[in-house]
């Protein structure tokens, strides 16, 4: 293990591409990344879809991470969302059966999306930063730093969450 191992990737110094005001996003959701992979490894596929106390299951946060780069990015580009990125929000909330979805599945589909994040974000030009963006039906008025910064944001809160939640059902199996 290197003394770049036990470092947050903030901590690693600068994301190669990617336009300084940009790099706290892109350490974000690589750090969002590196935390699933960690505490999901070797994490049952039964539990994914445990909720104890009624909280948002481990499934669902690693569907929802994935989901809002991909949403959110798409509004940066100045895009509306697709009939496909619909459908994928209104399901982030059902659990599948266990045996279809596996967490390795999850975690490779979320780090796949925040690739494409990080490619978007190398492409970026400061310059457009402040540029006018809009939100959904209502068109609620953002930016394209909103969008990026909202997108980091939300994704390390739901890992969070995530994290909390993944170790609650883990030892509940021990225990029970």
């Amino acid at each position: 293990m290197t003394a770049s191992d036990n470092m947050e990737v903030w901590q690693r110094g600068p994301v190669e591409g990617i336009p300084p005001l940009l790099q706290p996003v892109a350490h974000a959701l690589l750090q969002v990344v590196e935390e699933a992979e960690r505490h999901t490894e070797d994490f049952p596929a039964d539990l994914l879809w445990e909720r104890p106390a009624d909280v948002a299951f481990v499934g669902f946060h690693l569907l929802h991470i994935r989901g809002v780069v991909d949403r959110l990015f798409t509004y940066a580009r100045g895009e509306s969302l697709t009939a496909q990125q619909l459908e994928e929000l209104s399901s982030e909330k059902q659990a599948p059966p266990a045996e279809v979805v596996q967490p390795e599945d999850l975690v490779n589909d979320l780090s796949q999306q925040v690739e494409k994040a990080i490619v978007q974000l190398r492409n970026t030009p400061e310059s457009t930063l402040s540029d006018g963006r809009a939100i959904g039906r209502k068109q609620i008025p953002t930016t394209v730093a909103g969008l990026l910064f909202h997108a980091a944001e939300h994704s390390q809160r739901h890992l969070g969450q995530l994290l909390v939640t993944a170790r609650i059902v883990r030892a509940g199996r021990s225990l029970g």
